[in-house]
């Protein structure tokens, strides 16, 4: 996984069942980007984000409003952390 990745990450759009706040995750997003980039650049690891960290985010629930799919956001965070820990090795 890339910064470029994180960036072309796409989420299913909820409105009427519950998902996740669109905004908290961009932010969210942004910084494992970030993370990512710099470690890609300089090849010094991964700095600025931990496995734990995305193991333990949390977003407020939406409903009604316009979010992403829980199951969508959750299965993008695993494939993070699991290259969390590769880069970690």
């Amino acid at each position: 996984m890339k910064a470029e990745d994180v960036v072309n990450a796409r989420f299913t759009p909820t409105k009427f069942r519950e998902g996740y706040s669109q905004d908290e995750v961009d932010t969210f997003l942004e910084r494992i980007r970030s993370a990512l980039a710099a470690d890609d650049a300089t090849g010094a690891g991964v700095a600025g984000i931990t496995v734990e960290d995305v193991v333990q985010s949390r977003f407020t629930p939406t409903k009604f409003r316009d979010g992403y799919s829980q199951d969508d956001v959750d299965d993008f965070l695993d494939q993070v952390v699991a290259e969390l820990r590769t880069r970690a090795r």
